[in-house]
């Protein structure tokens, strides 16, 4: 394990947390090697706005709260924000919404990230079986996950060989070919995230859970603009 991500777990032990930030998650796939979208901490809309000009527009505003799990369904996300105004708005809607809806909710701020460009969206995950332990888990991501449940799984630790092959199983992989017209897939940094993040849960096995969706996939490269990951209960 890194020293950053070995002071990301222990920090979050030593605050009885099991359940990792978002930025605190990026963090961890940042040092395995995996790219994932910019992501600072907002406590005011001014400190929102300074973050929003370093990182450049258009921009993504997000809850930054470890009791509000479903952001959206909270009114805790604004994408696509082009300005300085829509950013100011964005801020005050956003603690304005997930206070009424969670007032017992403890609120760090908001995090501000750069939008990912328009991909193809798939799923990395990892779960722990009682039997098998660390589970990888690989399908097309966003809302397609929950509606298809087009998965495919292989147990810690994944070859290159069982990395192409959970790529091609999944039947959506025509959309990952280019599909209508739509550009192909980065077939060979997916299999390449899927190996860091299976060395990643190797060689970190206080991880018990870990989703990156979506994951923006291109015809040159990939971006994780979400992640979540569960620590084991100390």
């Amino acid at each position: 394990m890194s020293t950053q991500t070995h002071q990301v777990i222990n920090m979050a032990v030593k605050e009885g947390k099991v359940l990792l930030s978002e930025m605190e998650s990026k963090q961890v796939l940042k040092d395995a090697g995996i790219s994932t979208t910019e992501i600072m901490l907002a406590t005011s809309a001014e400190e929102a706005l300074r973050h929003s000009a370093a990182i450049g527009y258009p921009v993504v505003l997000k809850i930054a709260s470890d009791d509000i799990t479903h952001k959206s369904d909270a009114g805790g996300v604004k994408v696509g924000l082009n300005n300085d105004d829509e950013v100011s708005r964005a801020f005050e809607e956003i603690m304005t919404s997930c206070r009424d809806k969670f007032p017992q909710a403890r609120i760090t701020g908001v995090t501000v990230q750069n939008m990912a460009r328009p991909g193809t969206e798939v799923i990395i995950g990892m779960t722990t079986d009682p039997q098998f332990g660390p589970v990888l888990m690989f399908g097309l991501g966003g809302v397609w996950v929950e509606v298809l449940k087009d998965v495919s799984f292989r147990i810690v630790p994944v070859s290159k060989t069982d990395a192409a092959e959970m790529i091609r199983e999944i039947k959506g992989f025509a959309l990952l070919q280019g599909y209508r017209g739509s550009e192909p897939a980065d077939l060979k940094i997916l299999e390449d995230i899927l190996i860091k993040v299976s060395a990643l849960v190797e060689r970190t096995p206080q991880i018990k859970e870990l989703d990156i969706n979506p994951i923006f996939v291109y015809k040159d490269g990939a971006l994780a603009a979400d992640a979540r990951i569960i620590l084991e209960k100390q």
